[in-house]
């Protein structure tokens, strides 16, 4: 199993400093504190640092610590900035495009630059299989991206050259990673608002496969007509109608879990277990994790690819 950081190359995205469950961000020329459960260990800047650095800082409300609210509050401004900016993504021989950032409810801010190794094994893959797919005189790749946030992972794909399906139950977000593909010079992309497990079921009955899936489920969440998503209850049958859209030959799967009560190994084993997997099937994993200045490590999600 792999730990994979972002580039040290990506200039609008750094970890400042990292403790005592919270973390110091830089975004483009914007300094952000947030709260960060994972970061157990003391800060290296002092808290005085930390406040003439930042330029706003995230306050948990009343729903910490309660499913579905924890990552509610309020951004406290220190200095002038906006609500909303843009940074680049960019890295050679890579994807590059825009992203919209703004100071959500939720703690979010439009990114998660944990996500940037992700980004980047989506845009290889899509780019050899476009390959292969030119040289048989084969159409674009097809690309479906599921809870697909404001869309890097969406923008990586369609640098790539993919014919991409954006899905997202939100209609707030979609439209936000709309605005990202337009900023970055990009078309075509197809958005959809609908509950992912209803789309993939859809899907299956058409008999409508994808050379690439990539799928970023959260802990809990709701679909536009009130459908439940509870990712210890719906990761399996949803990674089992994957298996049913994913192409069996030149293709590749990206799961991402954020959820604490996830490994990898636990990853591994429900893909393994829903694809039924081959000799000639590949399969890795391991943790996305951020870096601070000072070298503490801060992993924050966990990955399983799977190559065909």
């Amino acid at each position: 199993m792999a730990a994979e950081f972002p580039s040290k190359n990506w200039k609008d995205y750094e970890l400042l400093d990292s403790g005592r469950g919270e973390k110091l961000e830089r975004f483009g020329k914007y300094i952000l504190s947030r709260p960060e459960p994972k970061a157990l260990w003391d800060k290296q800047m002092g808290e005085e640092e930390w406040k003439r650095m930042a330029h706003t800082a995230f306050s948990p409300g009343a729903g910490f610590g309660k499913a579905g609210k924890e990552d509610s509050g309020t951004w406290n401004r220190i200095k002038d900035m906006p609500d909303q900016w843009w940074i680049g993504y960019a890295s050679e021989g890579g994807p590059r495009f825009n992203l919209r950032l703004g100071l959500t409810a939720f703690k979010h801010v439009g990114v998660f630059p944990e996500q940037a190794p992700n980004w980047e094994y989506i845009y290889m893959q899509t780019t050899k299989i476009a390959a292969r797919n030119k040289s048989q005189n084969l159409p674009a790749p097809k690309i479906l991206n599921l809870f697909a946030y404001t869309g890097a992972a969406s923008l990586a794909a369609k640098c790539a050259g993919a014919d991409v399906t954006h899905l997202d139950s939100v209609r707030q977000v979609v439209t936000w990673a709309h605005e990202n593909q337009d900023r970055s010079g990009l078309d075509g992309i197809r958005w959809i608002v609908e509950d992912a497990m209803k789309f993939v079921a859809r899907e299956t009955r058409r008999g409508n496969l994808y050379q690439g899936i990539i799928l970023d489920p959260p802990a809990y969440g709701h679909g536009p007509n009130g459908e439940k998503w509870k990712l210890d209850e719906c990761l399996y049958d949803m990674m089992l109608g994957i298996a049913k859209i994913l192409s069996p030959k030149d293709s590749f799967m990206v799961l991402n879990l954020y959820s604490n009560g996830f490994s990898a190994m636990l990853g591994e084993t429900v893909v393994r277990q829903a694809f039924r997997l081959t000799k000639q099937d590949k399969m890795q994993s391991g943790e996305l994790v951020l870096s601070d200045r000072f070298g503490k490590a801060l992993p924050l999600s966990i990955f399983v690819r799977l190559e065909r």
